[in-house]
């Protein structure tokens, strides 16, 4: 059932996830293409990446927006590490990078037994500090999201770069083109989108034949992926960034909006977006309410649900 605030409602207990009384909320507009927002409590600050426009964004309640980082080098995804600090996706730099409060750039990863990444996407860290990346080639396929380049690598790779010794291994090496990332609260389980059918900004038709889906992977020993299944299709455009909240459920990001499913892939409701959804993610005073990273606006909606990390560490 879709209600005339923009919620589909396909299993009644939705209708407690999210406040389906109001719209949501566009919260800023006017950019080219919105990806990974992360959202920094200690501030109250959403960061977001503009990629077209070379920059992060940030924004603040009653202090609308504003640039954060300008050029950024295409970056993409973000989140934070342990100590608070940003970590990036670089499309241009074709790295992951770590950013310090005096203005250094870290350089985390920027190659793979010495040929150069795609254009690292999205990321997750996990418990034991090591960031878990996607690495397809929508920052190499054009000049739109990045430099135009060809692959120095024979796949698009998702990869694991250990805290200890910084070793890079190659979790995953069947993916068409890999993106998004969550681990469930327990972290035994990972949940990684395939956009394999659209080539990105520059190339935006829809090859109905190629991944569009999400898939689940047993996480053993914190350090390997096994026994893939195919969690949900996304029938309405492609999943890229994804979020899990504390009680397992999968939030999607898709061309008509946000989509949640419960951890047996129920589609319990739809958040209706009047854009392509890119991203997602959780915050606000606490840490209950879903910032939408939809191509040129940002939206948000008031919930009852929290990120999985999020949870972790209240």
């Amino acid at each position: 059932m879709i209600n005339n605030t923009g919620y589909e409602v396909v299993v009644d207990d939705f209708n407690q996830f999210v406040d389906i009384g109001n719209k949501p909320e566009r919260l800023c507009t006017g950019f080219k293409w919105t990806e990974g927002p992360v959202y920094i409590y200690e501030k109250g600050t959403l960061l977001f990446s503009d990629i077209p426009n070379n920059c992060i964004m940030q924004w603040q309640r009653g202090k609308g927006e504003s640039y954060y980082l300008r050029p950024s080098n295409f970056s993409n995804g973000n989140t934070l590490d342990k100590d608070g600090l940003l970590i990036t996706c670089e499309h241009g730099g074709r790295r992951v990078v770590r950013h310090h409060p005096n203005g250094k750039v870290e350089i985390l990863a920027d190659s793979f037994e010495g040929k150069k990444f795609n254009s690292p996407n999205d990321l997750v860290i996990s418990r034991d500090g090591a960031i878990w990346f996607t690495d397809p080639p929508y920052g190499i396929l054009s000049n739109v999201e990045g430099y135009k380049a060809k692959s120095e690598l024979d796949r698009n790779y998702v990869f694991r770069l250990d805290p200890h010794s910084k070793s890079i291994d190659i979790v995953a090496d069947d993916f068409d083109k890999p993106n998004g990332l969550a681990f469930s609260p327990d972290e035994k389980k990972l949940y990684i989108a395939d956009s394999g059918a659209i080539n990105g900004a520059s190339d935006p038709s829809f090859n109905r034949d190629a991944p569009h889906h999400i898939r689940c992977f047993d996480v053993l020993n914190g350090r390997i992926i096994r026994n893939s299944t195919i969690f949900v299709d996304i029938n309405q455009g492609v999943p890229d960034g994804i979020r899990v909240d504390s009680e397992g459920f999968v939030w999607s990001s898709a061309s008509d909006g946000v989509h949640c499913y419960s951890p047996t892939g129920v589609l319990y409701g739809k958040i209706l977006i009047p854009e392509v959804v890119a991203n997602l993610t959780f915050g606000g005073h606490n840490g209950k309410y879903l910032f939408i990273a939809a191509s040129t606006s940002i939206y948000g909606v008031k919930t009852n649900r929290q990120d999985a990390k999020k949870a972790r560490h209240l």
